[in-house]
Formats: structure tokens, sequence, C-alpha cells
């Protein structure tokens, strides 16, 4: 079974869980002989580990020929590639020449290079739009020029580049929901970014998400059919801790970590709150705040504000092994997530034997047992379970040992044998 799988970022260029979750599923599928994966993103970068599936790079593939539907723009346009001959006489726009049945005044011209290639940045811009319809077009190339015998798109940056594919192949599309925008919007979503999913959704012939919780928001908020839907857990790949070295963190004071990016997603001001609370009991405790986002500034001003700076810390965004010295360096991890699709982050930091506490409004709450569960908005009880997790070495203990028995046998060949299984049933039904 041959997978064309679309994604948006490849460890090691990551800006979140999306990647680490493609990283893990890739790795699970290698698993089975009978999978083989060519997996796409818009820039590939060449450092991307590629033992267990092809990589490429949508800036890496010419385009010669496409067509394409933009619904909010509502146009049906053809894209030719103008003969190179004539290029030397001709202003850029006119690498491509335009044939429209209709179109709109905001009908624009796509640039490429002396070898019709489309430059992709594979960030998160201000040209992001335009980089996801870019990223369509190509995908519909790839489509045409590769042999596979199903569609796996992740998330909502690469739904248009799977429907693209399908429509290109006629093949089935599996599109997996890592998160939606009421989950990144906290309820007030945008409309392009909303259709662009709900479309996706709807084209899908199989909808895979990553816990209960967005499974019922798919369903409920995008009117999805619950057959179309079903639960696929995250997971994480076993790692054997004793072979790594880990930085030691040169103080006894204990050590509290919140890893993520600082949205309002991801609901850090409540992790301030809730380190001041704990420091009104106990002082030989630091915070750290180990990530980048929107809502950064404000938490260092409120951090100031409650003339805490002194036992609080802010790292920006960490990766790779780094994210692995933090957790060796940390006696409690917290998630206060106000709606967290899933969460890796957690199984990470029990891997790395570091108790953990969770907000009940995250998609990991619905398989861990051995993790603390609070509200993400219930301050109190947030510093409550901080203080007694270090403040109490017992407590601490118990976590631990039962936590990192828990969490190794959430691997991702598990989760992989799940998705094969999704893959066989949809071709299937063809």
């Amino acid at each position: 079974m041959k997978v064309l799988m679309f994604g948006w970022e490849f460890p090691p260029h990551i800006s979140g869980g999306l990647g680490t979750a493609c990283y893990g599923l890739t790795k699970g599928l290698a698993n089975f002989k009978d999978i083989e994966v060519l997996f796409v993103v818009p820039k590939a970068h060449g450092d991307e580990d590629q033992s267990t599936m092809k990589l490429i790079g949508a800036s890496d593939v010419p385009v010669t020929q496409k067509q394409v539907i933009f619904k909010d723009l509502q146009r049906k346009v053809d894209y030719y590639e103008v003969d190179s001959a004539i290029v030397p006489y001709t202003d850029p726009e006119e690498f491509w020449k335009l044939n429209s049945k209709q179109h709109s005044e905001k009908t624009q011209f796509i640039h490429t290079d002396d070898q019709g290639r489309i430059k992709f940045s594979g960030k998160y811009g201000a040209n992001l739009i335009d980089e996801i319809y870019n990223y369509a077009i190509v995908a519909e190339s790839i489509a045409t020029d590769n042999d596979f015998d199903i569609i796996h798109a992740h998330d909502w940056l690469a739904y248009p580049a799977g429907i693209a594919a399908k429509k290109a192949s006629g093949k089935p599309l599996v599109i997996h929901v890592h998160a939606t925008d009421f989950d990144r919007s906290g309820g007030s979503v945008n409309p392009k970014v909303y259709a662009m999913e709900r479309e996706g959704m709807e084209i899908a012939d199989k909808i895979i998400t990553v816990s209960n919780l967005t499974r019922k928001i798919v369903i409920e908020k995008y009117g999805i059919d619950p057959e179309k839907v079903e639960t696929v857990y995250n997971a994480v790949e076993p790692v054997h801790i004793e072979k790594k070295k880990a930085l030691k963190k040169g103080m006894d004071d204990k050590v509290v970590t919140f890893l993520g990016r600082i949205t309002m997603q991801k609901g850090p001001e409540y992790f301030v709150e809730a380190a001041n609370e704990v420091l009104k009991r106990i002082k030989n405790v630091r915070f750290v705040m180990a990530g980048s986002g929107d809502m950064m500034n404000a938490m260092v001003r409120r951090a100031a504000q409650l003339n805490i700076t002194d036992h609080f810390h802010f790292t920006g965004f960490l990766r790779g092994d780094d994210v692995f010295h933090m957790f060796k360096m940390s006696d409690v991890y917290v998630m206060p997530s106000v709606s967290e699709p899933f969460g890796i982050s957690p199984l990470e930091a029990m891997q790395s034997d570091v108790p953990v506490i969770i907000s009940k409004q995250s998609g990991v709450s619905e398989i861990l047992t051995h993790a603390i569960k609070i509200d993400f908005w219930d301050i109190n009880a947030m510093a409550d379970a901080i203080y007694a997790l270090v403040k109490y070495p017992a407590l601490s203990t118990t976590f631990k040992k039962h936590a990192r028995t828990e969490v190794d046998i959430l691997q991702w060949k598990h989760s992989a044998k799940h998705v094969r299984k999704i893959y066989k049933e949809t071709l299937d039904l063809r």
C-alpha cells in the first residue's frame, strides 16, 4: 500500500507538536512491510530523517500545467508555464499565461523560477494562505506524477493539497485533524480557516482525530457524519534515557516547567498565576516557561507585576535535545491548556520520569491515569498539585513509577496499526 502524505512541517524544522506527530506516525507505519510513505512538505531542508520514508519538498517540484479552483476568489483558472525561449523578453509576471473561464479582480499570478518551481518558505508567515494555495497546485503535479493508493493530509494547512491530489488522481483522501480553529482561537474562528477546514472534512473519505474531544468538535461544529470520524490517539517513540547524558540544574531548588507555545490556547497566564500562589507557600521552587508565542511579552510583564521574576525563567523555544535536557532538570511538568486536541509533551515528560499536571480540557487526559488532572482555570487546584509534588517526595515517586509504566505502552507503532486499519477500510469502501 503506497501512501501519499502531505504535511506542513517535519523534524527538526518544527514549531510545535504537528511535525513531531507526523514524524512519529511515519516511523510507526514503517513497522509494516506492506506500507510505503511518500511524505511531502512545502520546503525540504535536506537534514530530515528519511530512514523510514521518502520526503520531498514542494519547492523542488516543477509545475507545468495545472487547473485549480479557489472558492473564496470565485475563479477557475488554468496555469501554463511560458516556453523558456521567450523568458528573456518578458516581465516576471509573464512566466504564466492565464486562461480563465471566470475570474475576479483578485486574480493573482503565480511566480516560478526558470525551472518552473514555486518558492515556499514552509513557515507560518504573512503569506501563509497564498502558500497553502500554491501547495495545492504543486500537490496536483505530485499526484499526477507518482503512483500511490491513498492520500493522507495532516491538518488544515495541507487539506487543500490533499483535495487537489484527490481530484487529480481519483484516489481516496484521509485527513488528520490535529487541531481545529476552535482550539487555536478560543471560539472566535477565522471564517477563511473554518471554510478550508470544513471543505477538507466534507471532501475527505475518512477523518482521523487525535482525541474524542476533537472528534466531538468535528461532528458538532462542522456538521460531519459521526460514521466518518475516528479517533487515533497520538503517542511517543520509546527512548532510552540512560544512554543520554543529561545536564544538571546546578541548584537544589525544585523546577516546575511549562513547555509549549505561549499562546491563549496553552493557558500560560494560569501557569504564572499558579506559580505566584505556590511561591506564597514555599520559596525553594523555580518556574520555567519554555517556548515562544504572541503572549510571551505579556507573561514577562505579569511575572514582573507579581514580583516573582527572581523565581521565574523564560527560555524561548526549545527543540530536540534541549527539550530532553529541560525535562531532566524538571521536578514537575504542567500543561494548563485551555483547549488541547491531544498534547504530546506530557508523554515526553513522563518518559523522563517527571510527574505531570494536565488540564481536563486536553485530549491526552482521556488516556492517562497517572497524571494529576485539573481545570485549566482552577489556579488554586493547580497550585495545590504543584505544591504537593514538590513538597512530598513519596507522592512524586509514586507518580513517576506508575506514569513511566503507563507511557511505555503508548507507542507510535500501536497508533500506526490503527491508521493502517483505517487505510484498508477506506480502500475497501471504493
